[in-house]
């Protein structure tokens, strides 16, 4: 096993003793060893079980040169994108060049292509010819099958297919790339390695496959109907669960696409020694020129407790990724990472987070998943919680409080999402009572996303009653604990579902609740999500019922201007849609009115930057919540800005 970083030059290979690898990874990001980076927990699986890795990261793709830098692997090549998507990576939701990429050196970018798994996998073709080529990371898992494509604006086909690779590992594949990296190992050809859970391989359409099939599809009707693809997603993701799923088949011509049925998910005993590889916790040495890799600063002192959500958000791809199974660290398992991170140099007595997909979540949803798997055809939560459903935040509270008594922490926060309404469902108040009062940093992010309940349903979330429940109890006990402190609430706009009188209604909530987004997200369709689905087709593939989708460009922009009401250059477009809408009556100067009129004789105009000239926004005193600073300008936010929503884009790329 190798306690320092893993070779990432020939020299560094040299040094540590080794002639040819038996892996090369190729990775889209900076090299980082740290566990919140799969990548980093895939290669220290392997070198924990005795392979040899080396790390190309962000190898320059222009010709196959850099792909040649360690010689041809004794059992192939591993390739990822890295952490996230290299289209979002690489394009706001609005399809712009972002100026800047949080896992590469000093954040700036251009270090990795569009596409990155294909084009990789092309270059490493060209260098080597038929050397074995396994993909896996988000890019890789989220596209396994044909997909639509929000960036092309059509269907893709299955990126296995497109990079003309031999087998693709989804999911956390720490399970199964071991299992392909010992059959390798043993001399198996990758071409025949058919029998692998958690794995998908392109064969002749003649082959069986080894296990049961759930359903075939063609990707010729895939691509031209979308009610086919609707349905064909709807059973892909009933099928992916480790207990009850099955085999699905896509068809390409004389080729048959198979994903096997998931590997199980990794138990506490397995997660446990996961975490115990010794990661380096930073960037690879040679970055520090760059000033090293941001993606570093949110994660370092921040541990990671759980896998998994049975959250269900249909705008969420973990559910097709990690899966709804949830499984989590022991108690002393997280303990001795605290006493780790400790010890660190720059540590200052705060962990930052002790969280993962949804922070509050320490087993599956019910008792029921051990023997039959989570449940097809029903969500656990929303919009009505299951009768099954366990909430029991005891051992969670234990934890929290084992970390806070290691020596050198000082505080401890929850930063990860709090799922509400699973918070508001335990019978017993007593994790709600600890967090207010020990483990809030000042603000708490949350995620009510509309106050609609028709867009909240197509969202996967709980009726806005419920939000408001938690809302009023947040700040009950956050006034009984003498303290100050603000929730964050995320919100989106042109989510499927929405219409422009949905964003009115909004911003109506928004302003009866004293709440002024600094920041929202306009829905950004993105592989493997229910919602892009929905988006794509029109329909709601879990229940095939036709649902509304703004995709027209001004529409869009005027539902996320409503969301930002207050800003006087959205109030030509908010005007604009309170038109349509025929709500002339909130243009004026009432309690109720989201922008005044334009001053006699003008009308709402650009000047030569693109700002608009109105009147102002509003005058009125805001009405203080409770609890809030008098000094607060608006209730929620010293800076007197009011309580804000973080922007989902930058959350999506450090997550």
């Amino acid at each position: 096993m190798t306690n320092g970083f893993l070779p990432m030059s020939l020299e560094e290979m040299h040094a540590l003793g080794w002639g040819t690898p038996d892996f090369v990874y190729v990775t889209g990001d900076a090299y980082v060893d740290h566990p919140s980076f799969g990548v980093s927990i895939i290669y220290r699986v392997l070198d924990n079980a005795g392979f040899r890795v080396a790390i190309l990261a962000q190898p320059d793709y222009k010709s196959c040169s850099d792909f040649k830098r360690f010689g041809k692997p004794r059992l192939g090549f591993l390739v990822s994108s890295g952490n996230i998507d290299s289209m979002v990576a690489h394009y706001t939701v609005s399809k712009k060049k972002r100026s800047d990429d949080y896992y590469s050196p000093g954040g700036k970018a251009g270090f990795r292509p569009d596409r990155a798994v294909i084009v990789y996998c092309n270059r490493i073709r060209e260098a080597y010819g038929d050397v074995p080529i396994v993909i896996g990371g988000l890019e890789a898992s989220l596209r396994r099958f044909a997909h639509y494509d929000y960036w092309d604006d059509r269907v893709r086909r299955s990126i296995l297919v497109d990079a003309r690779v031999d087998i693709l590992s989804y999911g956390m594949g720490e399970k199964s790339i071991l299992a392909l990296a010992r059959l390798l190992d043993k001399g198996v050809p990758v071409r025949k390695i058919h029998d692998l859970r958690g794995t998908v391989y392109l064969t002749d359409r003649e082959d069986k496959p080894h296990f049961e099939v759930a359903g075939r599809f063609d990707f010729n009707l895939l691509k031209n109907d979308k009610r086919a693809y609707a349905e064909a997603f709807a059973l892909q993701y009933r099928e992916n669960d480790p207990v009850r799923g099955r085999a699905l088949v896509e068809y390409y011509d004389d080729k048959m696409l198979v994903q096997n049925p998931p590997m199980p998910p990794l138990e506490r005993e397995e997660l446990d020694a996961v975490y115990a590889l010794p990661y380096r916790r930073t960037y690879h040495p040679a970055y520090e020129k760059e000033g090293g890799v941001p993606a570093i600063r949110e994660v370092r002192f921040s541990i990671t407790h759980n896998r998994g959500c049975f959250g269900a958000c249909n705008f969420c791809a973990l559910a097709f990724h990690q899966g709804k199974a949830v499984r989590s660290r022991s108690i002393e398992s997280v303990v001795r990472e605290a006493e780790i991170l400790a010890k660190l140099p720059d540590f200052k007595g705060y962990i930052h987070d002790v969280g993962g997909p949804t922070a509050n979540f320490r087993y599956p949803s019910c008792d029921r998943q051990a023997e039959h798997g989570v449940c097809a055809g029903r969500k656990c939560l929303a919009p009505k919680p299951c009768p099954h459903l366990k909430a029991d935040h005891g051992e969670y509270i234990e934890l929290l409080r084992r970390v806070e008594a290691v020596d050198g922490v000082k505080k401890v926060f929850i930063r990860s999402g709090i799922r509400f309404d699973y918070l508001l469902y335990d019978r017993s108040d007593a994790f709600f009572r600890k967090l207010v009062e020990d483990n809030v940093s000042g603000q708490l992010k949350v995620a009510p996303e509309h106050c609609s309940n028709h867009v909240l349903t197509h969202m996967g979330k709980p009726p806005i009653e419920v939000y408001n429940r938690f809302r009023d109890k947040f700040f009950a006990l956050t006034a009984k604990a003498g303290k100050e402190q603000y929730l964050v609430p995320y919100l989106m706009s042109s989510h499927p579902g929405s219409r422009l009188e949905d964003a009115v209604a909004l911003a109506l909530y928004l302003k009866k609740n004293h709440m002024n987004p600094e920041q929202v997200q306009d829905f950004y369709p993105t592989p493997g999500t229910a919602s892009t689905v929905m988006y794509y087709t029109g329909l709601d593939p879990f229940t095939m019922k036709e649902v509304y989708v703004a995709k027209d460009y001004e529409e869009k922009r005027m539902q996320r201007a409503l969301l930002q009401y207050r800003r006087p250059e959205n109030a030509e477009l908010i005007a604009k849609a309170l038109r349509l809408c025929h709500r002339e009556d909130l243009i004026g100067y009432g309690p109720d009115c989201l922008i005044r009129p334009p001053k006699a004789g003008s009308v709402y105009r650009k000047t030569e930057k693109g700002k608009r000239i109105t009147s102002r926004t509003d005058n009125q005193p805001e009405a203080r919540r409770r609890g809030a600073s008098k000094k607060s300008g608006t209730a929620g936010s010293k800076s007197g800005k009011g309580i804000y929503s973080s922007h989902r884009e930058k959350t999506q790329k450090k997550n």
